[in-house]
C-alpha cells in the first residue's frame, strides 16, 4: 500500500456528473480521497451521510472530499440524488486505482469471499503527496477524522 509522505499516483475517473476528475488538476487544494465499498449499503451510506454533514467546513480548510468505489456512475448518480451528497463520487469499474494503491482486497462476508475496497481513506496534500493514510474506518467516526487531519 502506498504510505504517507509518497507521491499520489495521477488518476483519471468519471464522476458522478458526467466529467472527469483528474489529481493533477487539483493541485494546490487538500484531497480527501476516500475508498469505500458500495453504493447505498448502511455502512456506505452513513460514511458519505458524516462527510455530507461536515462537508462545508472540509471545504474551509481547503480541502475537497472524493468518495470512490467501484460502482458505476449511474449508480453513483442515483446514491448522490438519494441522500443529497455534496461532493463527488468517482466510479473505479474496473478498480485499477485501488488495486495500485492497494485497497482491492479479499473480503469474508457470512463466510463467503469475495473482493472488494478496503474502506480506507488517503489525505493528499497540495503538492499531490500522501500527507495521511487512514485505514479501516469507521463510517461513523470518519468525518471527525478527516477534519482533525486538514
Amino acid at each position: 500500500m502506498i504510505k504517507e509522505g509518497d507521491p499520489f499516483p495521477d488518476f483519471d475517473l468519471a464522476a458522478d456528473d458526467d466529467g472527469r476528475v483528474k489529481l493533477a488538476d487539483l493541485r494546490g487544494k487538500k484531497v480527501i480521497l476516500y475508498f469505500y465499498p458500495k453504493d447505498d449499503t448502511p455502512g456506505c451510506t452513513q460514511q458519505a451521510c458524516e462527510l455530507r454533514d461536515h462537508v462545508k467546513e472540509i471545504d474551509g480548510k481547503g480541502a475537497v472530499v472524493l468518495g470512490v468505489s467501484p460502482d458505476s456512475v449511474a449508480s453513483h448518480k442515483k446514491f448522490k440524488e438519494k441522500f443529497n451528497l455534496n461532493f463527488k463520487l468517482l466510479s473505479d469499474e474496473d478498480h485499477k486505482l485501488a488495486e495500485k494503491l492497494g485497497v482491492w482486497q479479499e473480503k469474508t462476508l457470512y463466510g463467503k469471499k469475495y473482493w472488494g475496497n478496503a474502506r480506507t481513506t488517503f489525505v493528499i496534500d497540495e503538492k499531490g503527496r500522501v500527507a495521511k493514510v487512514l485505514e479501516n474506518v469507521k463510517p461513523a467516526a470518519h468525518a471527525g477524522q478527516v477534519l482533525e487531519i486538514v
